[in-house]
């Protein structure tokens, strides 16, 4: 299935992140950080999903996916906005970002949806 290439795309995002979010300030740690996790570890579970479920069911999941990855774009613009993580860090994860949602709009078209 294609979007098992998403998998290994998405557990690497998730390692650089949790990496970052360690070192977030206590108090964003706790606030930005937490919803930050469950937006990626939602849309990991949401891409297996997608793997079990029928052709037909997967363009919503897939939708709840690129969902999870704008939510996730904005979280770190306002992380860098704030300096919490410097231009190196911002610009890597949102590449990793982009390449999986680069991914995940090949899967949506390869379901033949316009």
């Amino acid at each position: 299935m294609n979007n098992l290439i998403l998998i290994p795309k998405i557990e690497k995002y998730i390692e650089y992140m949790l990496i970052i979010l360690l070192k977030l300030p206590r108090t964003e740690k706790y606030s930005i950080g937490t919803e930050i996790k469950t937006s990626m570890y939602n849309m990991l579970k949401n891409i297996l999903l997608a793997n079990k479920s029928d052709k037909i069911k997967r363009l919503p999941i897939y939708n709840i996916v690129d969902t999870e990855i704008y939510f996730q774009r904005i979280c770190i613009r306002i992380m860098y906005n704030n300096k919490w993580i410097d231009d190196k860090k911002y610009k890597h994860s949102n590449e990793l970002l982009s390449e999986i949602g680069k991914i995940l709009g090949g899967l949506i078209k390869s379901l033949g949806v316009k």
